[in-house]
């Protein structure tokens, strides 16, 4: 495998089975021969343990070409009665700024319609600036996208940050 989708998708699902962590995946690349692993070194180095997908890996890559502070990949956020709000894709703490990957794949039945529309409910009822990205503009689009995060950050920046925590109060 020579193609860096294929390789990714490979990674991601590797440690989303459980058949093996971030770090074993690493290891066994450093003790292994070198041969015909440029690919999978540089990838893994670019995934952090959250990733969930080959969009998720790439927007992460995209963020990073914003210059935008560090964001969080995947994780929950609770309003303040310890509701869950929504998982999303990035989320910058710093100014509560959510980024969704959000494809027609995962998003075609009416129920997945719906928890979609009711995930961006709970954002705007809770003042979450957040943007959404359909993967394939991604590839297609990455600059116009690295200028949509700043100005989606810039407009967060604006806000007061929203009062949500990473964690369920106890």
């Amino acid at each position: 495998m020579r193609k860096r989708d294929p390789v990714l998708a490979l990674l991601i699902e590797a440690i989303h089975e459980g058949l093996c962590s971030h770090s074993d995946l690493y290891a066994e690349l450093e003790t292994g021969s070198r041969r015909g692993t440029a690919l999978p070194r540089a990838l893994l180095k670019l995934l952090g343990e959250d990733v969930r997908s080959v969009p998720e890996a790439t927007a992460a890559a995209i963020w990073r070409k914003a210059g935008l502070p560090p964001a969080k990949q995947n994780v929950p956020l609770f309003d303040l009665g310890g509701e869950r709000v929504a998982v999303p894709d990035l989320w910058c703490d710093e100014v509560g700024f959510a980024w969704e990957i959000d494809s027609f794949e995962h998003h075609y039945r009416r129920s997945d319609y719906r928890h979609t529309l009711d995930r961006n409910a709970r954002y705007t009822s809770l003042g979450i600036v957040f943007l959404q990205t359909l993967p394939s503009r991604l590839k297609t689009e990455p600059e116009k996208v690295v200028m949509e995060l700043r100005a989606a950050y810039a407009a967060a920046k604006k806000c007061p940050r929203p009062q949500v925590m990473l964690q369920r109060p106890a």
